[in-house]
């Protein structure tokens, strides 16, 4: 765990943050159970990842800004960024990193992210905003990337599912090489369920562009459920580590603003999918919540 921690508690839950990559470390409730991924480096080493300015990958890990080629790892950056605790109370604290001269030789724009945690209740909500203090138009991408156990405490040997609140059964995509393949696969999803199982995630990420909603419930039959609902977020991802035995013992619930590129695609920002292009002087919010088992 980084060293630099701020520790949020309302009686009833309690987060850790650290300042690198305002990244989540903990997340518990007052029974001493944990509910978020450790990070053990066996498997993977995140824990709730903040992807900006792109989600996913991008050709030969190089975007082009009006044609222009710029070196940019998978992810982006700012969950490699030290940002700075701006805010703080017992139940809530806010982090921000603005341009810097690092940022700006890979992403040659003016801005400032925000990155905001608040207990309310059984309920943690995370949202963050992105700010164009540029003069132009500044295209990026913007996602969260929490990992939960799998199986959640209490529930071991027990299925689990992921039941999207529209009831829905939103068409997948798969990445080849990382990037997004552009042919639209069936749903794994039967009237908005999905029992989950870890050979789903032998060929990567599952991904679903549009249609899987504002919110679903991820938990075990007979068991505990977490309740999650995302604001401004059209793309959501489920993933857990390929190829591992034994398998690991976590799923990331991912929603995005944005996508990897597309297979053959030129690499230019502003053409990935799901693109936000932000005019100057403006900001765009995103959220994502999850309320505990009381």
């Amino acid at each position: 765990m980084n060293t630099s921690t701020k520790r949020l508690s309302n009686g009833r839950i309690s987060v850790e943050i650290a300042a690198l990559g305002a990244e989540l470390q903990t997340l518990t409730t007052a029974d001493g159970k944990s509910w978020l991924w450790n990070g053990d480096a066996a498997f993977w080493t995140g824990r709730s990842p903040i992807l900006f300015p792109i989600v996913g990958k991008a050709p030969d890990n190089r975007i082009r800004i009006d044609g222009t080629p710029y070196d940019m790892a998978q992810h982006g950056f700012a969950r490699r960024s030290q940002f700075t605790l701006a805010t703080s109370t017992d139940t809530l604290c806010r982090y921000e990193l603005a341009a810097s001269e690092a940022t700006r030789a890979v992403y040659p724009f003016e801005f400032l992210l925000s990155v905001e945690y608040a207990l309310d209740d059984n309920r943690l909500t995370v949202s963050a905003e992105v700010e164009n203090r540029d003069t132009r138009i500044m295209p990026f991408g913007f996602g969260f990337h929490p990992a939960f156990l799998w199986p959640l405490p209490g529930a071991e040997g027990k299925p689990h599912r992921v039941v999207l609140d529209n009831g829905a059964e939103p068409e997948l995509v798969r990445l080849q090489e990382g990037l997004v393949d552009e042919g639209r696969l069936p749903s794994p999803f039967t009237q908005g369920e999905l029992t989950l199982d870890h050979g789903m995630f032998d060929a990567d990420a599952m991904i679903f562009p549009e249609g899987a909603g504002n919110g679903l419930v991820y938990g075990a039959e007979e068991g505990p459920a977490l309740n999650f609902s995302f604001d401004n977020l059209p793309n959501i991802a489920l993933w857990s580590k390929p190829g591992t035995d034994p398998a690991p013992p976590f799923l990331c619930i991912e929603p995005w603003h944005g996508t990897a590129a597309d297979v053959g695609s030129s690499g230019e920002l502003s053409e990935r999918p799901y693109s936000t292009l932000l005019p100057p002087g403006q900001t765009s919010r995103f959220a994502w919540s999850v309320e505990l088992p009381a």
